[in-house]
């Protein structure tokens, strides 16, 4: 899958994703030739796994033999999925979980040797900033001071941009699996706050640019009307507060959520409401885009630079 790419042809193009909490294969095809702009980008199909490392990492310090049973089957139906699709070019990453495992290298090795695939264990700056790499997907963040956050397993990344330049990222060790086991330290929250208040006291009318599948999850949940482009904190917090209440079991009745969804959508709200707080931010803009689509589309970017050079 590395011979030179034709960027002026429909490409298929695929990210392999390796969070906490789940495991995502993005394929998406990128057809500059389209007469239509919305048939430019098509997403072709996307799977997640709740594979959930951190819940091996946060505790053990590794990845389990288990676990790691689950990640290489995955894998392997990945790298099939990918064959299926004809996919020209693909970036495959691992976060958090990956990065704090001692034996995270050693699994990656494993994989790669059994399947082909090329994990990349990235770091959390750069997890933050491949943020900003869904300009192939408009948002609007051109003008104006917009905050991009992915609250994830392990950590939360977030950049911070003024008039479409990034002024700073970062990526926090605050994530909802660690939030869970009570792995989150009050430095954290202390770096959090500092860094976000600092940009909220040079830039006003800072707006947040959210993604991952909990605040799309807690965006849908919120039912806003059709032309609604965001999610209010005041709805935030109102869901925030019901779903607070009930158990894990009660949450998967009551909002129909997946077992891996309904523990950690709680902790996810709790992340979202105390960064809205720090940024005097009154809404999360949802654009239903994740770490996959930043990856697949930056991918896109630099075969785009690569062909022109």
């Amino acid at each position: 899958m590395k011979n030179k790419i034709d960027t002026t042809q429909p490409t298929v193009l695929g990210a392999i994703d390796i969070g906490s909490n789940g495991a995502r294969l993005l394929i998406k095809k990128f057809d500059p030739t389209a007469a239509i702009p919305a048939e430019r980008i098509r997403k072709v199909m996307f799977v997640r796994v709740p594979l959930r490392l951190g819940k091996d990492v946060f505790t053990l310090g590794k990845i389990s033999k288990e676990r790691e049973y689950m990640m290489l089957h995955m894998m392997k139906a990945y790298k099939q999925l990918l064959m299926l699709y004809r996919v020209s070019d693909y970036r495959a990453c691992a976060t958090s979980a990956m990065r704090d495992a001692e034996n995270g290298k050693k699994v990656l090795a494993d994989i790669e040797k059994k399947t082909g695939i090329k994990l990349n264990i990235i770091r959390g700056d750069e997890e933050a900033a491949l943020l900003c790499n869904n300009l192939v997907e408009k948002t609007g963040s051109n003008a104006g001071n917009f905050a991009y956050v992915d609250v994830g397993g392990g950590s939360t990344e977030i950049s911070l941009l003024h008039d479409g330049v990034l002024a700073k990222s970062h990526s926090f060790n605050i994530g909802t699996l660690r939030l869970l086991g009570g792995q989150v330290t009050s430095s954290e929250w202390k770096d959090l706050q500092n860094i976000l208040g600092n940009f909220a006291s040079k830039f006003d009318n800072i707006r947040v640019i959210g993604s991952g599948g909990n605040i799309n999850k807690l965006y849908k949940l919120a039912h806003p009307s059709k032309d609604e482009t965001s999610l209010s904190v005041e709805k935030l917090q109102a869901l925030y507060d019901s779903l607070n209440k009930l158990t894990v079991e009660e949450r998967i009745v009551s909002y129909n959520l997946k077992d891996d969804r309904a523990d950690v959508i709680v902790p996810a709200a709790y992340i979202f409401l105390k960064v809205c707080s720090f940024l005097k931010c009154n809404t999360i803009i949802v654009p239903n885009i994740s770490l996959a689509d930043s990856i697949v589309d930056g991918l896109w970017r630099s075969l785009n630079e690569q062909s022109q050079s």
